[in-house]
């Protein structure tokens, strides 16, 4: 089996990672630091702003399965890209929003989506993501790994709740795709929230939000 690697950044590294790991076709999801200049970090030392780093999700995946795109599709879906080194109350440059791209085509692809949600007006901001080449990843301490999955509902930093955000329909496309936009995706958070094609969760019960 080929497998593929993407690096995200959108925030708290946990709140990735909780989505990722329900993705069809996504073989293992870590949390760690990338783009910054000390080497070796500790989370400690990221937090306090000083190594340049970003918390990160590093996805091994299954492309004959999942495809980069609608990882990125997720990706746009589960975090605010509008906001510069900020996701909610966290603020500083490690919550950052960054797609490290490991190929070319990687690179390419992260413009068209990102081109594909300015023309859709999405969000109705600029989306700030940037767009860098992967540099080396470190992985985080072993109580980051599966945060979510091994704290639960006893963690009030993120939940699983009713869906809201995530639907997976024929009649419902991403922006840019040549089904129409279905107006049922028109709710909270960003102006016109993206909607997921096909079925790609594991369990299809419960939906995440960070």
């Amino acid at each position: 089996m080929t497998t593929e690697t993407a690096t995200l950044a959108g925030g708290c590294f946990w709140c990735l990672e909780a989505v990722y790991d329900e993705l069809n076709g996504v073989l293992s999801v870590e949390s760690g630091y990338m783009g910054g200049r000390t080497p070796d970090p500790t989370y400690a030392e990221v937090c306090d702003g000083n190594t340049g780093h970003a918390e990160v999700v590093q996805i091994t995946f299954d492309p004959g399965v999942v495809s980069f795109r609608e990882l990125l599709e997720v990706f746009f879906t589960i975090h605010d890209p509008t906001t510069l080194n900020r996701q909610g109350s966290d603020a500083g440059t490690q919550y950052r929003s960054a797609i490290f791209h490991h190929t070319p085509e990687q690179r390419a692809t992260a413009g068209e989506v990102i081109a594909a949600l300015t023309a859709a007006g999405v969000w109705g901001r600029p989306i700030v993501t940037e767009v860098v080449p992967a540099s080396k990843f470190y992985v985080a301490e072993d109580y980051h790994q599966e945060y979510f999955a091994r704290t639960g509902s006893a963690n009030p930093y993120a939940r699983w709740s009713s869906p809201r955000r995530w639907r997976s329909s024929a009649s419902t496309s991403w922006p840019g795709s040549s089904a129409e936009r279905s107006p049922a995706g028109r709710e909270a958070g960003p102006r016109a929230t993206p909607v997921i094609t096909a079925s790609p969760w594991r369990t299809n019960s419960t939906t995440y939000t960070g």
